[in-house]
């Protein structure tokens, strides 16, 4: 597959709004310095550009099912924005990011995705209308998938710092995630006594039989299965959250016994 079918492919659905102005600029910086003649694609391949889907612009209104092309260039954008919400780039933080193209899409081709995020991460994202129109096309399982993958990167250097808590906390805010849902995600990257709770989304004074309800509704709402669309390597992501929501439950278990 050539670059240039690539770009019509890998777009989706950024093509033409603000994603896609942010990723033409960093597609332009990579096109300078492959002018080796290398065509390998950036994030991979999937629809050529005349099967491009529905655009931002032309019905915003539509959602159609979030797509792995949608879901990585979502991802480098916002991955930019939360390592620079401290005013530095933390090492560890651009290791974390490379380590989890690495796990997701293997070498190569977290090579390309990794070429690509480092020109994105030269530029000044205005977060709002990003987050916007990732809230309008991408399905909700996308967005919190989302969401843990940015604790993730906070946290990669052991301390999510209160800067870039606030800038999640804003992100989330553009994405339409609620107030209980970021709460959970969060949970899942802090130690403390009420966390089991807050990844189940309930309070202390819950009883076992709504512990139990929580669970089932968790477990429900984060199964991988919920972002199988997206392909096999973003299940990873899911899974993890999928197991803290387990482990969570049999802590409460353990502790009321029950």
């Amino acid at each position: 597959m050539s670059f240039s079918k690539w770009i019509g492919g890998a777009l989706g659905w950024s093509f033409g709004g603000p994603i896609g102005a942010i990723i033409g600029l960093a597609i332009g910086s990579v096109i300078d310095a492959m002018a080796d003649g290398n065509n390998n694609p950036l994030l991979g391949e999937r629809q050529s550009t005349g099967q491009r889907r529905t655009t931002y612009r032309t019905q915003p209104r539509q959602r159609p099912q979030t797509q792995s092309g949608d879901f990585e260039l979502s991802l480098l954008i916002l991955a930019s924005i939360v390592i620079k919400a401290d005013g530095k780039q933390n090492q560890k933080e651009l290791d974390f990011v490379r380590q989890q193209f690495l796990n997701m899409y293997g070498k190569e081709r977290a090579n390309h995705a990794f070429k690509l995020f480092k020109n994105i991460n030269k530029q000044n994202v205005s977060v709002r209308p990003v987050c916007l129109q990732i809230r309008q096309m991408m399905d909700h399982p996308s967005r919190l998938q989302l969401m843990h993958f940015l604790f993730g990167i906070a946290k990669a250097d052991g301390t999510v710092t209160n800067d870039e808590e606030r800038q999640i906390y804003t992100i989330s805010g553009y994405l339409g995630i609620s107030s209980r849902d970021y709460e959970s995600i969060k949970a899942m990257f802090y130690n403390s006594s009420d966390n089991a709770y807050k990844v189940l989304e309930i309070d202390k004074s819950a009883t076992d039989d709504e512990v139990k309800k929580a669970y089932r509704k968790m477990a429900k709402k984060y199964h991988p299965d919920k972002v199988i669309h997206l392909g096999k390597e973003h299940q990873q992501g899911a899974e993890e959250k999928f197991r803290q929501v387990q482990a969570a439950y049999e802590q409460l278990q353990k502790e009321r016994g029950f």
